[in-house]
């Protein structure tokens, strides 16, 4: 990637660097494991973002 950036592409790639998070232990706990995977969950190798 380029080193200069736009103000705003960076602001969406920290965005989706917050969202790139697991599910919290304790929500995973409360729904006894019935919710255990994030459906916005990105590897940065296989999902690319739409920039």
């Amino acid at each position: 990637m380029a080193r200069y950036k736009p103000l705003a592409k960076k602001l969406r790639l920290a965005k989706a660097g917050k969202q790139n998070r697991r599910v919290p232990v304790w929500v995973i706990i409360k729904t006894n494991r019935k919710v255990m995977t994030h459906p916005k969950r990105r590897y940065w190798r296989r999902t690319k973002l739409k920039e």
